[in-house]
C-alpha cells in the first residue's frame, strides 16, 4: 500500500536481450506535450526555482523521454522477439516540475494508453543494473542524503543514458532515412553504454570486469510514474574485491555504502527500495527463473 514501492512492469524480457535485439526510434513526436491547464503548467518552472533555491547545485541536463515500445517479432518460430523503444527528448527540469510536483497526479490524463495518460510529464527514462559478483551476490547501494530522490534507501547502480554523450543537444532534422538511422543506432548503443558507465563509475570496478549487459526490461513506479530500464550484468570480481574497488569509486559520493549480498538478504531489504528498483528486482527473478 505505500506508493513509494509500488511498482508496475511495463516491459519485461525473462530471456533478456542483447544489444542487437533493442533498437530505438528517436523523434520529436515522444516528446512531452505542454498541459492545457495554464496555471499547472506554470507550476513547472515556480516548483523548479523553489527546489533551485535550496539547492544552487542542481544541473539542468537533457535527458531522453520514454513513450513507450514495439514489439518485433523474428520471422522463424525460434527467433526472439525483439523491442523498439520509442523516445524523445526532456531535461532535468521539466522532470522536477511534473513528475516531482507536488501536483504531478494533476498532470496525469485518465486513460489505459500509457503514453496519452503520461503526455504532460516528463518522464525521463533512467536506467539500473543488478549486478552478479563471481561469488554470486547482488551489489546493492545505500544512497547518500544529499540526492534529489530517496536519500538513505537501497538502490542498484545506476542513473540515466545521456543526450550529450552522443552530442544530442536538440531535435537536429536528420537528412534523409539513413541519417535517421544512423541517429537511431547511435541512442541505442547509449541505452546499454550508459549503464556500463554508470556501474563503472558508482561502485568503481574496471570495465574489462563487466559482462555485456542484457536488458531486462522496464519497470515504473507508481509515486511519480518514473521508468526505468533495467539491465543484468556479470562482474568477474568477488565481493571482497568489489569492495575494495569501491573506496575509488568516481561517483562514490552518491552512496554512503556498498553491499553484496543473497538473493535472499535482498529480499529481505527490497521494501526498502524505490518502487521502480522493486520492479527490476523483479525482472530479475524473472530472467533467473
Amino acid at each position: 500500500g505505500d506508493d513509494r514501492a509500488a511498482f508496475r512492469l511495463l516491459l519485461a524480457c525473462p530471456t533478456g536481450l542483447s544489444a542487437s535485439e533493442v533498437s530505438v526510434v528517436f523523434d520529436a513526436a515522444y516528446d512531452r506535450i505542454p498541459h492545457p491547464d495554464g496555471t499547472l503548467e506554470d507550476s513547472v518552472s515556480e516548483v523548479w526555482d523553489r527546489r533551485l533555491k535550496k539547492n544552487p547545485t542542481l544541473f539542468n541536463g537533457m535527458k531522453f523521454r520514454y513513450c513507450g515500445c514495439s514489439l518485433i517479432r523474428g520471422a522463424e518460430f525460434h527467433q526472439k522477439t525483439n523491442v523498439c523503444l520509442h523516445l524523445g527528448l526532456t531535461d532535468y527540469r521539466t522532470f522536477v516540475g511534473t513528475n516531482l510536483n507536488p501536483l504531478w497526479e494533476k498532470f496525469l490524463v485518465p486513460s489505459t494508453d500509457d503514453r496519452r495518460r503520461c503526455q504532460h510529464t516528463s518522464n525521463p527514462l533512467g536506467n539500473g543494473a543488478i549486478v552478479e559478483t563471481s561469488d554470486h551476490r547482488i551489489v546493492l547501494l545505500r544512497r547518500s542524503n544529499n540526492v534529489g530522490e530517496f536519500p538513505g534507501h537501497y538502490v542498484f547502480p545506476g542513473g540515466h543514458p545521456e543526450p550529450q554523450e552522443i552530442s544530442i543537444t536538440g531535435h537536429q532534422t536528420a537528412d534523409g532515412d539513413q541519417a535517421r538511422q544512423l541517429l537511431n543506432d547511435a541512442v541505442s548503443r547509449e541505452m546499454f553504454g550508459s549503464i556500463a558507465r554508470e556501474v563503472v563509475e558508482e561502485i568503481g570496478v574496471p570495465p574489462a570486469e563487466l559482462s555485456e549487459a542484457v536488458f531486462m526490461g522496464i519497470s515504473e513506479r507508481a509515486l511519480n510514474v518514473r521508468p526505468t530500464a533495467f539491465f543484468f550484468m556479470k562482474c568477474s570480481l568477488e565481493s571482497e574485491g568489489i569492495q575494495r574497488v569501491y573506496r575509488t569509486a568516481q561517483d562514490g559520493y552518491e552512496s554512503t555504502q556498498l553491499f553484496t549480498m543473497s538473493v535472499g538478504d535482498v529480499e529481505d531489504v527490497v521494501h526498502e527500495m524505490p518502487g521502480c528498483h522493486q520492479g527490476g528486482f523483479a525482472l530479475y527473478k524473472l530472467l533467473m527463473n
